[in-house]
């Protein structure tokens, strides 16, 4: 293999790297060249962000599921799937909780639950309204694909995320994974999220038959997508799916990911996912440049992770103080609230909702999102109470 010096002054120069130079990072076997990647993504991280961690406390709020991807614990039909769909009351008190445990912020995330999305999402919309009075943090969805309208009554709700991940961008690949789903009506879902204001956070998974080449085609998708988080997971395989029996790889492409993500995307945030390897998986994901610990998720609420179900939850290995002292250890901090705010309100004026959203889109969605809340008792979009 050809020295991947050059590469790594390129990007630190801040210079975008093509399809080869990205698929070069993504290649690189295990020994001195990788330490170099790593060494880079941490030095880029600390450019961009200095010493702060931010945390995302993670709600799985409805585990029904009307699609049937191969590799998802949660397919509809799965009678191995844990099956539950949370109440309004729970939902709001493990965001408390979360709240009070220290996080940025509150992912709520759901199969493509019918229960929630018929009539344009209402029940979602009404769940949102309530969860943004419950706690002063910022939300992140993540409901499955919804269509141009309702992202954008989402995001008059002062919702901030919306998170869809393509998985991948091989075309035929996201074919066999995501049975019978459309991958540009998915990919369109996030542009439409983008017109309307909303940041967004794009994924893929690994270890499921995908190449480094499909990893850099990602990279350059992803940059003409301009999502404000970018993530990779390890895929483990899921019992009563298709792809039970798939040999479970190992972490190391997550993270020669990380730090892929970390040098073509330097200043946006990279998940590092207690979901995969745990608590255990977290130094490692760190020093690959990650630099947002997510899946932080309270015990006794009878809540579901994705990757790893059950990893650590009961056990209260997915708490704030749990994972800080692993980010104190690396000569990191966890962030104060304001400063993630401030990060926030930052990005946001650099992805403002677009001037030429279509009209009728804004004019529904406000006068649907004025219906909801009336019948919740407040006057208007506004959200004042009587």
């Amino acid at each position: 293999m050809k020295t991947i010096e050059p590469i790594l002054e390129k990007a630190c120069c801040g210079q975008s790297l093509d399809e080869v130079e990205v698929a070069s990072l993504l290649a690189t076997p295990p020994g001195k060249q990788l330490d170099s990647i790593f060494a880079t993504a941490r030095a880029l991280r600390e450019r961009a962000f200095g010493e702060e961690v931010f945390l995302y406390g993670f709600i799985y709020l409805s585990t029904y599921c009307r699609n049937h991807c191969c590799f998802c614990l949660y397919r509809e039909g799965n009678s191995a799937s844990p099956r539950y769909r949370k109440s309004i009351k729970v939902i709001l008190d493990v965001a408390r909780a979360l709240a009070d445990d220290g996080v940025h912020l509150v992912d709520l995330t759901m199969g493509e639950d019918p229960y929630y999305l018929k009539k344009g999402g209402e029940r979602l919309l009404e769940l949102l309204y309530e969860v943004r009075q419950a706690v002063p943090l910022s939300v992140m969805v993540s409901p499955g694909v919804l269509e141009a309208g309702t992202l954008a009554e989402i995001a008059r709700l002062g919702v901030d995320w919306y998170a869809c991940y393509q998985e991948t961008f091989n075309q035929s690949l996201f074919t066999r994974l995501r049975i019978e789903q459309d991958f540009g009506r998915r990919l369109g879902a996030k542009v439409h999220a983008r017109q309307a204001g909303l940041l967004v956070e794009e994924g893929l998974l690994l270890g499921v038959g995908d190449s480094p080449a499909d990893g850099a085609l990602a990279v350059k998708a992803m940059e003409s997508l301009c999502p404000s988080q970018v993530r990779a997971m390890t895929f483990r395989p899921q019992r009563g799916t298709p792809m039970a029996d798939w040999p479970a790889p190992d972490s190391l492409n997550e993270l020669r990911t990380i730090a892929t993500f970390r040098i073509c995307f330097p200043d946006r945030l990279i998940p590092a996912s207690l979901d995969v390897d745990g608590v255990e998986g977290l130094e490692a994901r760190l020093n690959a440049g990650a630099n947002v610990v997510t899946s932080m998720i309270p015990p006794r609420y009878g809540l579901a992770g994705v990757s790893r179900s059950q990893l650590g939850i009961e056990d209260g290995l997915r708490t704030v103080s749990i994972v800080t002292p692993v980010i104190e250890r690396l000569g990191l901090r966890v962030a104060p609230v304001s400063g993630y705010q401030h990060w926030l309100e930052k990005e946001k004026r650099l992805v403002p909702a677009s001037e030429t959203y279509p009209e009728y889109h804004r004019t529904g969605a406000q006068a649907r999102l004025s219906r909801m809340l009336k019948r919740r008792g407040y006057r208007d979009a506004r959200h004042q109470k009587y």
